[in-house]
C-alpha cells in the first residue's frame, strides 16, 4: 500500500499532533520539479491519496475531505510521497491532468521566479523536439 511513499512505513510514524490533526502537503510536478500547489492532509485524506494515487486534502474551511480536481477535473496523479526530517509535513511527487490552481494557472505560485524558469525550461524543451 505504501510502495511510492518514503522516510514513513504508516501513517503512524507522521507528526499528525503538530498541526491539530492535519500536515502541510507540498505539491510538486514529478517531471518539472515546479511546486504546484500546497494543501493540508489529515490521516484520511493521506489514505485516500495512497489506495487511489489521486491527491486527495482536507479542507479546512469546509471541514471534509476533497480530491483536487474533483469539479474541474484536474487530478493530480501521485508519483511518490516523502515526508520532511521533522516527518510533519509531506512533499507529493505528482502528475497534473491540466492547470492546478482555481485560477486556471499551472500553479498556484506562477508568480514567483521559479515559474518563469520552468516556462523557459518547457520552451527550450520544445525547441528541441521540433
Amino acid at each position: 500500500m505504501l510502495n511510492n511513499c518514503h522516510g514513513f512505513t504508516c501513517y503512524s510514524d507522521l507528526d499528525f499532533k503538530k498541526g491539530n490533526g492535519l500536515i502541510p502537503a507540498i505539491v510538486q510536478n514529478a517531471q518539472t520539479g515546479q511546486v504546484l500547489m500546497l494543501g493540508f492532509m489529515n490521516e484520511d485524506a493521506l489514505d485516500k491519496t495512497v489506495k487511489t494515487g489521486l491527491v486527495t486534502f482536507f479542507s479546512r474551511d469546509r471541514q471534509k475531505l476533497w480530491t483536487k480536481g474533483e469539479e474541474s477535473g484536474n487530478f493530480l496523479h501521485v508519483r511518490a510521497i516523502t515526508c520532511d526530517c521533522d516527518n510533519d509535513t509531506l512533499l507529493i511527487l505528482a502528475r497534473p491532468d491540466g492547470p492546478t490552481c482555481h485560477k486556471g494557472t499551472t500553479s498556484c505560485f506562477d508568480l514567483s521566479p521559479l515559474a518563469d524558469a520552468t516556462a523557459r525550461y518547457e520552451a527550450l524543451k520544445k525547441a528541441q523536439l521540433s
